[in-house]
């Protein structure tokens, strides 16, 4: 892990503590696992101010392309709940990959139980969106 835990900023993370806590009805057991998992990872991430964050830390409307080690490649991006779009490629962070990605960087391999079983994921790239509205988040 390039920058030794999860990164994350103050009101994204504030945000993301919320709906983890109403996220206890998830319907299946991998995507409830996920977030369990990611859950405890916050647990000892640095929780910086806005001007504090790396441009390579997945975050909200981040742009990641992502390899795993079974030979796919993906581009997508990872968004709240309400904006998840599959044609677009927006995943939410509610899924076993949203959930997966949030808070590392560019170069970060994580090792991760997907619905598919347990696959190694390396984050190629990460670019924030150029149209990233401060506070967008926090409603």
């Amino acid at each position: 892990m390039k920058y030794g835990s999860l990164i994350l900023e103050k009101k994204e993370y504030v945000y993301l503590k919320r709906i983890l806590n109403i996220s206890g009805y998830a319907g299946d057991f991998e995507t409830q696992k996920s977030l369990n998992r990611l859950n405890e990872e916050l647990k000892n991430a640095q929780i910086v101010d806005e001007k504090d964050i790396p441009a390579d830390v997945i975050r909200f409307n981040s742009r990641i392309m992502v390899y795993s080690e079974s030979g796919w490649e993906r581009t997508l991006q990872l968004v709240i709940p309400s904006e998840k779009n599959a044609k677009q490629d927006k995943i939410s962070i509610l899924t076993p990959m949203g959930a997966a990605l949030y808070g590392y960087s560019e170069g970060d391999t994580i090792e991760w139980d997907f619905p598919s079983g347990k696959q190694k994921i390396k984050i190629v790239s990460v670019n924030q969106d150029s149209s990233r509205k401060k506070n967008k988040v926090i409603a």
